[in-house]
């Protein structure tokens, strides 16, 4: 109020000023200023050759240092000019006017700075308007710390606070990264001897799947990319189910339509692994939307690696989620490598993260190698989602040891002692198994028992889905349309016949 009444004072001065001033004599031949208010807009503006007037920097100049004097930053020059009582200097006729012009730059000062306390009423609340012209930084300076709870020594951190597991909890949650990781090793071993098309590991990445899943119910919906087995893990998928689907077997829920490694699970609500990159976030999105219509106690988790980001499906369903808040949980591993394309070659960013600030999500970064961290955050991503119905962005920080797929060899690409150095002293596995230990929940001779039990089940299962039978080639056609259309029947015709024209190139242990 007191600024408003000022800018008013220093109007009405300003306009009692003009009036006291003799007029300015007329320029060539009687014409009035075109620089006074009121002039004749046919009036013709100053030609060259016409006597100089004030420059219209030095006015605006001025007038800027009549507010800097009233906020108290005088220049000595102007502590020590001397002015009379009425305000006006001696001198010729344009110092009177560029006194006027300060004083009604002082009021359009006054006036600027009062507007910057006016907002607009915008769609999404209101914006403020400032008198200075300021572009948002590039980065925030400092980068979004990590939310971690064990050292690498497998001690709880000093101060650090988490969700509470149980011993029953925590040792499922050792047994099934062990579990993980030997199951990983050989179905790898065995694309190696041509048994199995194609695997990839979660090698390094174990606690990411197993914490992630430990903190969900089973009525969540999960949406996963390619490497979170061990979600499906931990609800129960057996290591038979996992072989039957990379042997593509009768027995497979995908009839043996799918590579290998692409699970999914009906009953356990996991959806089918879909090879695309990123198009299952949208798809979450849509099943968290549904879920909350329908007042569920659940909500949708959807995992992606860090190259996910780069994917246009990735912005669409950030922005999807936040403006119907949807009950859902952005899982991302970032593990530094999409492939081979790191994460410096994909991004300017802080990562993953600071992007959820840009749609309006809530964000945490974790320690993906640290089980507890990834727990306790998911455990609170979970609750906030469905309590108070809106999307969680979770960046996991973590390292692919393995190489991305048994198509490809991440040693032409990465160091090999950075492979190494993830390998063993950041191993989410042995960091998890010390606080295990730590807490006389878990023995040396557990440790071998389980090993050797986990590798004779899977070697087991891997016998008894190589003798399986494939499913027919009618499967080929069926599960799509409730009754099988004219053309795909014609396509079926053409392809039996062609297998029986050329049977050498074609499987023989799969039933025409």
């Amino acid at each position: 109020m007191a600024a408003l009444w000022l800018a008013r004072a220093s109007s009405q001065l300003a306009r009692r000023a003009v009036r006291r001033l003799p007029p300015l004599p007329s320029r060539q031949g009687g014409e009035p200023s075109p620089w006074l208010l009121g002039s004749s807009a046919a009036a013709p503006r100053p030609v060259l050759g016409s006597p100089p007037l004030p420059p219209l920097e030095r006015i605006v100049c001025r007038g800027f240092c009549s507010v800097r004097r009233f906020a108290g930053e005088s220049s000595a020059a102007a502590a020590d000019a001397e002015e009379p009582e009425n305000g006006f200097a001696g001198g010729d006729q344009v110092d009177r006017w560029s006194i006027v012009f300060n004083m009604v730059n002082l009021s359009i000062a006054f006036k600027v700075s009062v507007s910057d306390a006016e907002a607009i009423d915008f769609p999404g609340g209101k914006v403020s308007f400032v008198a200075e012209m300021n572009f948002l930084p590039e980065s925030h300076g400092e980068r979004i710390s990590c939310y971690c709870v064990l050292d690498d020594d497998g001690r709880a951190i000093s101060g650090s606070r988490f969700q509470t597991v149980s011993k029953e909890v925590a040792l499922k949650m050792y047994r099934e990264m062990v579990t993980l990781q030997i199951m990983d090793n050989i179905f790898y071993e065995a694309q190696r001897q041509g048994r199995i098309s194609f695997y990839l590991t979660s090698n390094g990445e174990e606690a990411i799947n197993i914490a992630s899943a430990a903190a969900l119910s089973i009525d969540d919906i999960v949406l996963p990319q390619y490497r979170e087995p061990g979600v499906l893990l931990w609800r129960g998928f057996t290591l038979q189910e996992f072989a039957n689907q990379c042997f593509g077997n009768s027995m497979d829920y995908g009839k043996g339509r799918q590579m290998p490694i692409h699970y999914g699970s009906n009953r356990l609500n996991y959806f089918t692994v879909s090879s695309p990159i990123a198009t299952q976030l949208l798809h979450a999105v849509g099943a968290a939307y549904s879920l909350k219509m329908d007042k569920k106690d659940a909500c949708a988790v959807t995992y992606f690696g860090d190259g996910g980001t780069s994917e246009g499906d990735f912005h669409a369903a950030l922005n999807f989620a936040a403006v119907m808040d949807a009950p859902v949980i952005f899982f991302c591993r970032n593990n530094g490598w999409a492939i081979s394309t790191p994460t410096t070659e994909q991004f300017r960013s802080d990562g993953v993260v600071i992007r959820g600030q840009a749609y309006g999500i809530r964000g945490i970064r974790v320690d993906g190698n640290d089980a507890l961290a990834v727990h306790s955050a998911v455990h609170a991503a979970r609750e906030m989602a469905i309590a108070e119905g809106r999307p969680i962005l979770v960046e996991a920080l973590t390292y692919r040891v393995g190489h991305h797929s048994t198509s490809d060899d991440s040693t032409k690409y990465r160091p090999v002692d950075e492979i190494e150095h993830w390998r063993t002293a950041r191993d989410p596995i042995s960091r998890y198994r010390k606080w295990v230990q730590g807490n006389d929940w878990w023995s040396d001779a557990e440790e071998s028992e389980l090993r050797s039990r986990v590798r004779k089940e899977l070697l087991q299962a891997i016998q008894v889905a190589e003798r399986m039978p494939k499913p027919p080639i009618a499967e080929l056609f069926t599960d799509v349309y409730d009754q099988i259309p004219s053309n795909l029947r014609e396509q079926e015709r053409l392809l039996r016949e062609t297998i029986m024209k050329h049977p050498a190139d074609y499987p023989t242990d799969v039933p025409v």
